[in-house]
């Protein structure tokens, strides 16, 4: 039996590339042609090393979420306090969001806002990453709540999704241009409103 021509690419340098493509004009933003000419393969070769232009998403939004806001979010949850958690994310995100190296703002968020109907399942599967953001954060609360960290009537799901709004909030802020320092004078703003616990009295 005849073996198939092996792939003249590497997988992961057209994969960063698609991902530039698509970080810039959204899913549906990103024509084939536009993907082929940036990873410099024929459409023939796309389909056979991933499958579909949704497969090639999906394969690119875990390499964002790897590169970036996933590695983010694992040592922003890490934090010993839920205030320390707030400020690395947000800040996090601040940095992030400004790299000069990236496409502006957030792939996530840009591309489930761009998505119309022909593209519901790539939707779906960015607003079900966004929520599982929010239930790790939702968690960590709890938590700190539980610890004494938060006070005692803190509700950690309006807290978590208020966290979430604000860093969705400074990614559609990034697109439009915001520069670093007013990113990060939107997580300090965020950063003075975050509820403190009282000191017990002895």
């Amino acid at each position: 039996m005849q073996k198939g021509r092996p792939r003249e690419f590497d997988v992961e340098q057209v994969l960063d590339k698609a991902l530039k493509v698509f970080w810039e004009h959204g899913y549906e933003g990103a024509s084939l042609t536009d993907l082929t000419e940036a990873m410099g393969i024929s459409r023939p070769s796309l389909y056979g090393a991933f499958g579909s232009k949704e497969e090639l998403f999906k394969l690119a939004l875990e390499r964002y979420e790897q590169k970036g806001p996933g590695s983010l979010y694992r040592d922003a949850i890490a934090q010993p306090t839920a205030r320390a958690v707030v400020e690395k994310l947000l800040t996090g995100c601040a940095m992030f969001l400004s790299d000069p190296s990236n496409p502006p703002g957030c792939l996530a968020v840009q591309g489930a806002l761009s998505c119309g109907e022909a593209a519901e399942s790539i939707k779906q599967e960015l607003c079900r990453r966004r929520s599982m953001g929010e239930k790790e954060l939702r968690d960590r609360f709890e938590r700190a709540k539980a610890e004494g960290d938060l006070p005692a009537d803190a509700d950690p799901d309006a807290l978590a999704r208020y966290t979430m709004t604000v860093a969705q909030g400074m990614a559609v802020q990034a697109t439009s241009g915001a520069s670093r320092e007013a990113l990060l004078a939107v997580a300090e703003m965020a950063l003075q409103a975050w509820p403190v616990a009282k000191e017990k009295t002895r």
